[in-house]
């Protein structure tokens, strides 16, 4: 039986010339990694849970939540109950004694300041969320590379698997069609 040259594996040279046209040398670390593991025959990304969640500081988890907190209604409607209760207390309420009148000067200090504290929490912690997102985009390419390349691989295979078969084929028509030429010419004539 014939080997299949297409079952061996290649070495990230050919496979860089084949799949990319340029040589592995000139391709970047992403793809020059995927042709390893292609010639290697082993998966691209193995982890199941994203790396950093778990070396996340201190910091950085108290920024994920409150950027949790400060991005949903309950603390919208909250907030804003909070806002319709200082302004009811200090204008109708408290109407001579209020600590905070109209044009609530005092409150409008502390919304400065919540939102001069917040504001760079919640950057904080959309930078991480990008940084994950980069990470995880980049193992998508990857993975997804890599599965472009072994689909044209398997077409590759398909195409020869169907050229021997075919080859074989005719060999094999013409042996019957040889045979049946001396039967006839054994026989003596028309077989009809």
């Amino acid at each position: 039986m014939e080997t299949d040259k297409t079952m061996a594996p290649h070495s990230s040279h050919d496979s860089a010339e084949r799949w990319f046209g340029r040589p592995a040398e000139s391709l970047p670390p992403p793809e020059r990694r995927i042709l390893d593991m292609i010639g290697l025959r082993r998966p691209i990304s193995t982890e199941l849970k994203p790396r950093g969640i778990e070396a996340a500081g201190l910091g950085d988890r108290i920024a994920d939540r409150i950027a949790v907190v400060g991005g949903s209604w309950g603390f919208i409607l909250s907030f804003l109950a909070f806002l319709v209760v200082w302004s009811v207390v200090n204008t109708l309420l408290l109407r001579s004694a209020a600590f905070d009148p109209y044009p609530y000067i005092f409150l409008n200090l502390v919304l400065s300041m919540l939102a001069a504290i917040q504001a760079p929490i919640i950057m904080m912690s959309q930078n991480r969320a990008a940084a994950r997102d980069r990470r995880e985009a980049g193992r998508d390419y990857e993975v997804n590379l890599k599965a472009e390349i072994e689909i044209l691989g398997l077409h590759d295979k398909f195409d020869r698997l169907r050229d021997l078969e075919i080859g074989e084929t005719k060999r094999l028509l013409a042996e019957i069609a040889e045979r049946l030429e001396r039967i006839e010419r054994r026989g003596g004539g028309d077989p009809a």
